[in-house]
């Protein structure tokens, strides 16, 4: 089989993750780190396109690594209108959406922007996977509790996909026979009910479920209503608040949970009850998604950055053990879903979508 070379792009809140893969194995990667001040002084994260791509060409060339060796570039989907899951070609009406936001603010909607630069410079095809508005939602989980607001699927739907792709292979079951629940503990949380290959359910990453290291999560309606009127917040101030700002970092000052197990053991009474807080709300959650799947779950996935976290797993794992096995796929395996997903489009296994467009 032909090993195509294939550059993977992920960007984060305040970083970008890249990788070059030839075929399926990974012979490069990188996290960038960008300073969080330079990155205020953009409006959006759109505005951010030409100082994350500049990064990335001087983080390639540090490593001897030229634009001129790809044959492919794939990246990690923003927060587009409902789509299924799949890898889609970037073209203008999925730009045209990710620059007017139309379904939201997130960092990854600027990764479109650069696979597709890259791409028209290179003469080289561009793709996204699985972005975060991957929507396979069953109808009855839609219906909010107040008509004219809905309820929206937003995930970390591609590394929640390839998890349950490995876990599957370890058992060596078939993905589509088995019904999961899978949590993804990152910057951002998100927690979906997931039976027989199809996400039928999910605690939103941005407005819903439990609280994460930058994030607010599920708030006390009312008490947020008086915040939204108290005059201390512009409407994009207070969005920050919430997704950016919100959840550890508003209780402690700091997003790395590192930081706040290392204080907790420390003796600092109040990290030690903002992280069990943190794990309650997260097992709380798993034990909600149980209930969709009508305690008929295989397995339950910790995943994401914090699941390398021992001590946080085992905690987890300790209040919901009794639904299911827990299994733990630390870290993230986006940067491999996107580079498998170009491959099998690239050698006709897989067909390519059109956003907007129908298959």
């Amino acid at each position: 089989m032909e090993k195509f070379r294939i550059l993977a792009i992920n960007p984060g809140s305040t970083s970008t993750k890249i990788s070059i893969f030839h075929g399926e194995e990974e012979v490069f990667t990188e996290n960038i780190v960008h300073d969080y001040e330079e990155l205020k002084k953009f409006k959006n994260v759109i505005e951010q396109e030409g100082y994350r791509y500049e990064a990335i060409l001087n983080a390639l060339a540090a490593r001897g690594y030229s634009l001129d060796e790809i044959d492919v570039v794939v990246a990690r989907g923003g927060i587009l209108r409902p789509v299924k899951a799949g890898t889609y070609r970037i073209n203008d009406l999925m730009l045209e959406d990710l620059k007017d936001a139309v379904a939201g603010e997130h960092a990854s909607n600027v990764a479109a922007f650069i696979a597709h630069r890259i791409g028209a410079e290179k003469g080289i095809p561009a793709y996204i996977v699985d972005p975060v508005s991957v929507d396979e939602m069953e109808d009855v989980a839609r219906i909010s509790g107040l008509d004219g607001i809905e309820r929206k699927s937003l995930s970390h739907a591609l590394n929640i996909r390839r998890v349950i792709y490995k876990v599957s292979e370890k058992f060596g079951k078939d993905p589509g026979e088995l019904n999961f629940i899978v949590a993804h503990l990152g910057g951002g949380i998100s927690i979906g009910a997931i039976r027989r290959g199809q996400m039928v359910d999910v605690e939103s990453a941005n407005c819903e479920g439990p609280f994460s290291p930058e994030r607010s999560g599920g708030l006390p309606i009312l008490e947020l209503i008086d915040l939204c009127f108290s005059g201390r917040f512009t409407k994009d101030e207070l969005k920050r608040r919430l997704i950016q700002e919100g959840g550890v970092y508003s209780y402690l000052g700091t997003k790395d949970i590192r930081e706040v197990e290392e204080r907790t053991r420390s003796g600092d009474k109040k990290a030690a009850l903002i992280l069990e807080a943190m794990v309650y709300q997260i097992a709380k959650c798993i034990g909600q998604m149980a209930t969709v799947l009508k305690g008929d779950v295989d397995f339950i996935i910790l995943t994401g950055g914090i699941a390398k976290s021992d001590y946080i797993s085992e905690c987890i794992a300790d209040r919901v053990k009794f639904i299911a096995p827990v299994e733990r796929v630390p870290g993230e395996e986006e940067m491999k879903a996107l580079a498998e997903a170009a491959c099998r489009v690239m050698t006709g296994r897989e067909k390519v979508l059109d956003y907007g467009g129908g298959e």
